[in-house]
């Protein structure tokens, strides 16, 4: 691996630890400047988020720019731009029929559905809004860039598409800490991690990570009381069903 792409990796591991050092100075900062402590207590995480995220950015890109390494897969003749667009959008709708069938398979094997990183972002959105940047635009470029381009890309230069794809989605779920939704994760990552083969241009998965965080996102946040309301619904018709069955 070259020394750039541990860079990133780096920047990327102090992106995720940060909170630890950055939160703490912040909310200080926040009671200089006069605002109550209940409220940046609110705020806070929401406000670094977007801070380490965009940092991060900035970051990788500029390593990349300055970069001129090129792994196996972008050492071959990418497709044309308006290839290129189309599997972009193509890669949305396989990227959610994907998850749609992970979701199906962990259904059956009794996992349960919800995610507490999910419900914990659209919190943090909730609470400030531009935190939506950080989720569907600063993260899928940066998870990308480092399980595909970098984690994907190396292993591919090593082994056989199948395995690397494995093991960078298996990283990928292993980051998002959330072990029982492996199969959720892992079907992600072999599909942008196809879209990247496929296309020999990382903007495509990038592209099709974003579109699909943009959209969940703003789902969960603009229909928020809907969601609730429908799983309320259906939890209590579950129990009903239960109920029947003992009785």
């Amino acid at each position: 691996m070259k020394k750039e792409y541990g860079f990133i990796l780096i920047t990327y591991i102090v992106m995720q630890l940060s909170a630890f050092v950055g939160q703490p100075l912040l909310y200080e900062a926040g009671l200089i400047a006069g605002v109550e402590p209940d409220r940046l207590k609110a705020l806070v995480p929401g406000y670094w988020t977007i801070i380490a995220f965009a940092l991060a950015t900035a970051i990788v890109l500029l390593i990349l720019w300055r970069s001129t390494y090129r792994n196996k897969i972008e050492q071959q003749t990418p497709v044309s731009i308006g290839a290129a667009a189309a599997w972009s959008v193509a890669g949305v709708f396989m990227a959610f029929l994907a998850q749609y069938a992970a979701i199906m398979i962990e259904t059956i094997l009794g996992i349960e559905q919800g995610s507490e990183n999910t419900q914990d972002i659209i919190e943090l959105v909730q609470g400030v809004p531009i935190v939506v940047l950080a989720v569907a635009v600063f993260g899928p470029i940066l998870e990308e860039i480092v399980f595909r381009k970098i984690i994907f890309g190396s292993l591919y230069n090593r082994m056989p598409f199948f395995f690397a794809a494995l093991i960078s989605s298996l990283i990928f779920s292993v980051a998002h800490m959330e072990l029982e939704h492996t199969i959720l994760y892992a079907a992600m990552g072999f599909t942008f991690a196809f879209l990247y083969v496929k296309t020999k241009r990382i903007i495509v998965p990038i592209v099709a990570h974003v579109s699909m965080n943009t959209f969940v996102v703003l789902m969960q946040y603009v229909f928020a009381d809907e969601i609730q309301e429908m799983l309320r619904k259906a939890e209590q018709m579950e129990q009903m069903s239960q109920w029947i069955k003992w009785w």
